[in-house]
């Protein structure tokens, strides 16, 4: 029978060797994922570098004209107002650090070809209604550009319809702001116009406008609008007198009586 303690030091041999292994084994569950998310965050830094203006420390507007360059984008592209949403950018035309890198971590682009890609995606992920209504209202307040502004003027608008929502509604939206580059009536358009454009797009047949109903709480001017479009696309005599009798019910409800937008409606039809 061998000795009791040379059994007792190889059961401790044993025992100890693999306790030791464990407690020194390293954690590599952790060590990987930091690495690659510092090396991502350092090169969205360094994306960021090579377009802010070092003073500002911030990309201002020929920085984001850079940019457009190297993505093969117009400053115009409905693409740059999707990236200036996913920033939440505050200003337009600025970029702040913090916005680009919490914008650009969201949407996993730390290079210029992936910004591209992401870009792209985004155009698609707006089909998603609920997706797009939150980019459209965006839209209108990434143009409010000075302090308690509410409003924006009626080229700017026609632009920006024209950006946002001109490639869903292509008719509503040519239609829409010639009216609005012929009309006397309205200098800027509100937060209030421009929502309701959109549920006019959505729930109004166009051209020929026969579920459209001013008692719905529509804001005035699509009620002018309306009228307008009417007008123009009167191909009878018929149809012309039942523009005329809604012109004048308006006017008797003190909503259209200006007489020189009546004579100026019949001129541009005529």
């Amino acid at each position: 029978m061998p000795p009791r303690a040379s059994n007792k030091r190889k059961s401790n041999s044993s025992n100890s060797k693999p306790a030791k292994s464990a407690r020194t084994q390293p954690p590599a569950s952790t060590s990987a994922p930091k690495k690659a998310v510092s090396k991502e965050a350092g090169r969205i830094d360094q994306l960021f570098d090579s377009y802010a203006n070092k003073s500002l420390r911030m990309i201002d507007p020929e920085g984001i004209e850079a940019l457009c360059s190297d993505l093969g984008v117009a400053h115009t592209d409905v693409r740059m107002l999707l990236l200036a949403w996913k920033l939440n950018a505050g200003k337009q035309g600025y970029f702040t650090e913090d916005e680009w890198q919490r914008g650009l971590k969201e949407i996993q682009a730390d290079t210029i070809k992936k910004l591209k890609t992401r870009l792209s995606e985004l155009v698609k992920e707006i089909r998603d209604p609920r997706k797009f209504e939150d980019f459209y209202l965006y839209a209108f307040q990434y143009c409010l550009t000075e302090d308690k502004q509410k409003c924006v003027d009626i080229d700017t608008a026609c632009v920006l319809l024209d950006i946002v929502i001109g490639s869903q509604f292509r008719a509503q939206v040519d239609s829409f702001t010639e009216y609005l580059k012929i009309q006397n009536e309205y200098k800027v358009i509100n937060l209030d116009q421009w929502k309701g454009f959109h549920r006019f797009c959505n729930e109004i047949s166009f051209p020929d406008l026969k579920n459209y109903d001013s008692s719905q709480a529509w804001p005035l001017i699509f009620d002018n609008f309306n009228t307008t479009h009417i007008i123009r696309q009167a191909d009878s005599f018929e149809d012309y007198c039942r523009c005329t009798l809604i012109m004048q019910h308006l006017g008797s409800q003190g909503e259209f009586n200006e007489p020189f937008q009546y004579i100026h409606l019949l001129e541009y039809v005529v």
